[in-house]
């Protein structure tokens, strides 16, 4: 997930008060034939990010099965897609309850095939305070936004490897870079998607799957507007950020279909980030 901060240095002399979000045209993707009827599978694809995820890998011609809690959300995604020539199929998946999770993809390759390329997407954010973290809290926090892309990857793994390659693609996140604030929990999980993206890559890679982690910086989703943002707060990500410009779930889809190209063969192991060049608090 994308993160945001109200408080903060600037990381340059750039006044904050100077620096205004810019609008721009919709995102024209490259498009990438290799992606052509590939079966991909995103988690956490009704909103935010996930959604772009879902648009950009719909608009390449795959096949493209997105896992969410977020019914209403979801459906009006998949209804809004539904006259791509390959239409999108939302599957209700609470990916913390693992048996749900196996039977979700195993659900998927016996009715449609093997999944070609896994999207692992989901994750929550919520900000904490230190001393009110408790065990369950703890456990929560780490179901949501880390175990699940390991056993997503373990669902998927045979199938890739029968086919002879995958490709897996992993979320992490600019807030531990920069050590910011109310984040413990998920910090410690997105650093630690880091090291599952190096060591599935190793463990993976002689059956020709590829594994990559992307690291969002401060994107502009409806959830960060409505729960993080502030005027204040954005002015100072801007003067943060190398391109004063707000970074857009498109070009973290833009990224993610690059990767899960062909043009991409011999990209593995590595992260790769989409910030706009964000150097903040603690960089």
């Amino acid at each position: 997930m994308s993160i945001d901060i109200t408080t903060g240095g600037t990381g340059d002399s750039t006044t904050p008060s100077a620096i205004q979000a810019t609008t721009r045209p919709p995102m024209v993707y490259a498009t990438y034939p290799s992606l052509a009827g590939k079966r991909v599978a995103i988690t956490g694809g009704g909103t935010g990010i996930g959604a772009a995820l879902v648009d950009a890998f719909v608009k390449q011609g795959a096949q493209v099965f997105f896992l969410d809690i977020a019914d209403d959300a979801s459906r009006t995604l998949e209804h809004d897609l539904r006259t791509a020539p390959r239409p999108p199929q939302f599957l209700h998946c609470d990916l913390t309850d693992l048996d749900a999770l196996a039977a979700t993809f195993a659900g998927i390759e016996q009715q449609h095939g093997a999944i070609d390329i896994l999207i692992n997407n989901a994750a929550n954010d919520d900000r904490h305070q230190v001393a009110n973290v408790t065990q369950k809290y703890w456990d929560d926090s780490f179901a949501v936004n880390l175990r699940h892309q390991f056993f997503c990857a373990q669902a998927v793994a045979p199938g890739m490897k029968a086919a002879g390659g995958g490709v897996v693609l992993n979320f992490g996140s600019i807030s531990w870079h920069l050590a910011l604030s109310n984040l413990a929990l998920y910090m410690t999980a997105k650093a630690a998607i880091e090291g599952l993206t190096r060591g599935l890559a190793r463990d993976l890679g002689a059956d020709g799957i590829r594994v990559n982690c992307i690291i969002p910086g401060s994107i502009k989703t409806a959830r960060q507007m409505a729960l993080w943002h502030s005027a204040e707060g954005e002015q100072q990500i801007l003067a943060a950020q190398c391109l004063h410009e707000r970074v857009e779930p498109e070009d973290v889809a833009a990224m993610a279909l690059f990767l899960a190209s062909d043009n991409a063969a011999r990209c593995s192991g590595r992260d790769y980030y989409v910030d706009a060049g964000w150097y903040g608090p603690g960089a």
